[in-house]
């Protein structure tokens, strides 16, 4: 058994990258802790417009799944791109926790009660009850989706069938709409979230600053200072400009 593990490390190395959820799931669940302490409320005049859908539950949990089914074939498929994903992700995340810690914030959009009751709705209480309306601004669904959707646009693997890209072109939208139709997000966070990704996307996959980046730490932490410059680059590849 402990040499299957060994071997398991060897073939895949960047295993250690799943070690970040822990730091950040230690982080949120602290967060919402303070879900009853004061904080600002979040709201956009476009909020009161909206209204209330449970139907939209569906998408708003496939989101856990669309992450880490991307998350898990980059894993195991294209290395070279999976640290572009998680660069992506943990980057916003972290970003999101951080803001939350300096800026508590919420909204009180959510209905009081409701006048149906079907499975749909026993899911939206589920969610309520596990998922405070607080920590909400920007909204962590809609980068992630958006960190997804990027990653199967930029990855030739995934990007060559046709039936993968609309599912997740039309998947990503549901679930930014579901953040808003079940009244968990206001458009505010919905939208500094798209903001923030398209930030994001630009950087990882537009850009040369993955690579310069892991240039600077090499030349930082290594002994002998002598990281070829030719190395960042055969880990992140050449960005190419590709529509999300």
């Amino acid at each position: 058994m402990l040499s299957k593990f060994r071997n398991f490390g060897k073939n895949y190395p960047h295993i250690w990258t799943i070690s970040y959820f822990v730091i950040y799931l230690i982080w949120f669940v602290w967060l919402e802790s303070r879900a009853s302490k004061p904080y600002h409320v979040i709201h956009f005049p476009l909020d009161d417009y909206i209204p209330f859908c449970e139907y939209f539950v569906i998408p708003y949990f496939l989101w856990f799944v669309y992450i880490a089914a991307v998350f898990l074939w980059l894993f195991a498929k294209d290395r070279q791109n999976f640290y572009r994903y998680i660069v992506f992700l943990y980057t916003g995340m972290t970003l999101f926790l951080v803001i939350s810690t300096i800026y508590p914030n919420g909204h009180l959009l959510r209905p009081l009660e409701f006048r149906r009751d079907n499975i749909f709705i026993k899911m939206v209480c589920f969610l309520y009850w596990a998922d405070t309306s607080t920590n909400i601004l920007p909204s962590i669904h809609v980068f992630n989706s958006i960190a997804a959707h990027a990653a199967v646009m930029n990855t030739p693997g995934l990007f060559k069938h046709k039936w993968t890209v609309r599912c997740s072109r039309i998947l990503c939208a549901s679930i930014i709409l579901s953040t808003m139709f079940l009244k968990q997000h206001s458009c505010m966070d919905v939208m500094l979230g798209t903001a923030l990704a398209i930030g994001m996307n630009k950087l990882v996959y537009h850009s040369g600053f993955l690579v310069k980046s892991h240039y600077l730490i090499g030349k930082l932490v290594r002994n002998d200072r002598n990281l070829s410059s030719s190395f960042p680059g055969k880990i992140h590849g050449t960005a190419k400009d590709t529509e999300i």
